[in-house]
């Protein structure tokens, strides 16, 4: 572990390259760390034949600004426009067991267990089919289950989600200091306070994404139960699964180096490693992270194109319990379609591709309003659930 350790941190460093790293430790080796084992199968560069070549340019980009010196302490809240939000959220609070906190008819706010939230609210109509509707696909790893028959889960018909912003809680927190902080960046701040307890500016990331910063932390959010009340009955039985991480955010954009450098210097994130299509980024080691990808602004015959735009295309989030075989019993029972993802590529060794034996575990599926959900066994930045 202390040599692995080593050549991580050389790499990070830049003092080795992705193709030195590689042949140190091996392809079947690098696939089992946190960083490899989604990067590779989700990017187009790493352990591919077009890993050196131009089009997979590594080096990454200098910050737009000073950075703020600020941390990323809380996953404050998603924002998502759906087409039938109280469906939405009663899949949720039966699949995944997050909690109402509020319903005026408008906005319907959950809590992801006691560490996040997400704000659905209706209107969304989603692009023609074939024109950027519905989220990314998953990786490779596939096993073959017995096939589902139950009758699969009645969807929104037409109906599609958008996952358009996050609120993060930042500290150090001084209402006037960060918002003039704000300003010298040329970020344009928009009051967002709701009251005096919370404290917030919405601004735009580099592809007009909506982003607030938040005074939120642990100790002042979700101080009281989650009593919030929906209009629709469960589709189906509670599993009883919790959420407890944010395992990945997929956070398509128009560059993303130019997004990497734009949140690290922001908000503190640490990029991991530059895959060439994409840079799996940790915005806190107790939050969890995303992986950045889009356009390689370095790659021969890049132009930014017009207009600029973001997407989450899925989120991956961490549950417990999970056993491969009685979550995809759990699924099948309920009528939800699911496929398996355990981020390794053809190269990988078999014992990556068999989610009994993976490091990494998790499943696809698709909610009502057609959102491409992932769920793994990763709950921590250290830790998994369930039986290797």
């Amino acid at each position: 572990m202390d040599e692995l350790n080593r050549l991580f941190g050389a790499y990070d460093r830049g003092t080795i390259t992705r193709r030195q790293l590689f042949q140190a430790l091996g392809l079947a080796a690098v696939a089992t760390t946190p960083f490899a084992r989604r990067a590779l199968a989700q990017g187009s560069c790493a352990g591919r034949d077009r890993d050196t070549t131009a089009a997979c340019n590594h080096t990454t980009a200098k910050a737009p600004f000073d950075p703020t010196g600020w941390k990323t302490v809380l996953l404050d809240h998603f924002t998502c426009e759906v087409t039938d939000m109280e469906r939405e959220a009663a899949f949720f609070t039966a699949l995944m067991g997050w909690k109402t906190r509020s319903n005026d008819g408008k906005t319907i706010a959950m809590d992801i267990g006691d560490w996040g939230g997400v704000e659905f609210r209706n209107g969304y109509v989603p692009p023609a089919r074939g024109a950027g509707r519905g989220g990314g696909g998953a990786g490779g790893g596939r096993v073959q289950y017995p096939q589902c028959t139950t009758t699969p889960m009645e969807t929104v018909p037409g109906g599609g989600a958008h996952w358009d912003g996050f609120a993060w809680g930042i500290a150090p927190w001084d209402t006037k200091k960060v918002e003039a902080a704000l300003k010298a960046r040329g970020l344009n701040p928009e009051p967002a306070h709701r009251g005096a307890d919370y404290q917030a500016f919405l601004i735009k990331d580099p592809d007009g994404m909506n982003l607030w910063v938040t005074n939120g932390n642990k100790q002042n959010r979700r101080r009281t139960p989650a009593n919030g009340k929906l209009n629709v009955p469960l589709p189906f039985a509670p599993t009883g699964w919790q959420t407890k991480y944010l395992d990945h955010i997929s956070f398509g954009v128009t560059s993303y180096k130019e997004t990497v450098a734009f949140y690290e210097a922001l908000l503190g994130w640490k990029g991991l490693g530059d895959e060439g299509s994409q840079n799996e980024t940790q915005i806190a080691p107790e939050i969890g992270g995303l992986l950045i990808r889009g356009g390689n602004q370095l790659a021969p015959g890049f132009t930014m194109p017009s207009p600029r735009s973001a997407r989450m295309d899925h989120i991956s989030f961490g549950i417990t319990p999970f056993d491969p075989d009685k979550v995809n019993a759990a699924l099948c029972e309920r009528g939800l379609r699911a496929q398996v993802d355990t981020g390794s590529i053809a190269s990988s060794p078999d014992s990556e591709k068999d989610i009994h034996t993976a490091t990494y575990k998790s499943f696809h599926t698709n909610t009502p309003n057609n959102f491409n959900l992932q769920f793994s066994s990763k709950i921590s930045a250290t830790q998994s659930t369930g039986p290797r």
